[in-house]
This record gives structure tokens, sequence and C-alpha cells, in this order.
């Protein structure tokens, strides 16, 4: 199928610049460390929807009360190798939110975000369900956030070797997410070819310990990035 990259809207300004990624022509077999990723990504799933079940539950019921439309949010993204899979969130957004064209989302600072939609971004409790697409091996704990395809296709017209990030199975957390910064795709990629290249359990237990960082300060920081590059 033909995708129109036209209709993609994004929340910055296109240079006329090319980005070469470093080319990574074979990644070296690590069949101890994807044996114990796998592993601690079934374990740590499982015990995050015991201990959060409950408070799935009260989500789901806010977002079906406050706002029209199925609580649970799916969507298609690229996984390893390419593979396409539905990614479930809870619903941040009022419905019909692309009528108006496909939209790099701007996070928490998103105008299409209902009040507790916004909430949701801020706490990053709206990525709880999730733990279910680790669970069943779409998405590892960490790993680089998946894209939709469409963004892949409009990204490597001016970032070439974006879709590099297909070489790793993608993850709920990433290296580039813990910068708490609101990263443009060219600096993005960068922060995930550095995690392809260097991945192990050691790095993979920084990164989630980093995460809970971010996350129990919030998004401070990713606002004054987002006003620097407005």
């Amino acid at each position: 199928m033909e995708i129109n990259t036209e209709k993609v809207i994004l929340p910055f300004e296109r240079t006329d610049e090319i980005y070469e990624v470093e080319k990574i022509t074979e990644l070296p077999p690590k069949p101890l460390y994807d044996f114990v990723k796998r592993a601690f990504d079934i374990i740590a799933s499982l015990i995050g929807i015991i201990i959060l079940f409950i408070p799935m539950i009260i989500i789901y019921i806010c977002v079906a009360v406050t706002s029209k439309g199925n609580p649970i949010y799916k969507q298609e993204r690229l996984g390893l190798g390419g593979k396409r899979f539905y990614i479930y969130k809870f619903r941040t957004m009022y419905e019909n939110a692309e009528d108006n064209g496909i939209r790099w989302s701007l996070g928490e600072d998103d105008e299409r975000l209902t009040p507790v939609g916004r909430i949701l971004r801020k706490t990053k409790l709206d990525e709880i369900p999730q733990f279910f697409n680790c669970l069943f091996g779409d998405l590892s704990l960490v790993g680089p956030r998946p894209e939709r395809e469409i963004f892949y296709k409009c990204f490597e017209t001016y970032i070439h070797g974006f879709s590099q990030r297909l070489m790793v199975k993608p993850g709920l957390t990433g290296l580039a997410q813990i910068t708490g910064l609101f990263l443009r795709p060219e600096e993005k990629i960068a922060y995930d070819m550095e995690y392809i290249k260097n991945r192990s359990l050691r790095l993979d237990m920084k990164i989630l310990a980093s995460t809970i960082g971010v996350v129990i300060k919030g998004d401070k920081q990713n606002r004054q990035k987002k006003g620097q590059k407005a």
C-alpha cells in the first residue's frame, strides 16, 4: 500500500539538511542476552499487570465516563524487522483526533488531549496496557520506541538510515526517553543507535532505573526543550 507522507503534520519545521545515520550491516548475535531479556520481560510484565490491575480498571472507567470512544486505544506500529503489530494504550485524545491529518504527538502539551488524557500523559499511566505487548512479545521493556510506518517513510526522506531502529525489538522505554526532553527524530535516532550498538543487560537495567526517575520528576525539562524549539 502506498503511503502519502504529505499528510504527516510535524510539531516542528523540517530543514533541508540530510542526515546520514551510521550504517550497521549486521548485529552480532547475543543468544544469552536475548534469552535473559525475554525471560525478564515476561516476568516483569506479569508482575506489572498483577500489581496495576486495579489501577487499570479505575483508569478504564475514568476514561470511559469522561469522553466518547473506546477507553483502550490501539494503533499499528512497526516492530522487529518491520513486523506490524498493534500497540495498546489508554485513550488520551478525543475521537477523530487525526481528521485533519496524521500528527506526531506533542506529548502532554498536545491540544487534542482530553482532561483525563492530559493527566495520563503527564504521569505515563496511559502506557500501562503495553505490559501486555511486552508479555506477548511485540515489545520489550527496553528498546527504541515503536513508530508508525508512515513516520518511518517520512523520516527516511531526510534521515537516511532511520529504519535501522527496526533491527532490534522496540521497547516500552528507551535510551532516548530517559533524557526527559522533547527530541526531534534526528536527535532521537542518535540515542537509538547508541542503544542498538551497546545493548546489554546492564544498560537495560540502567535505562529502567532512569525511567522511574523521569516519571517521578515529570516533564519540566520536556516543556523547556519544546519552548526552545518553538
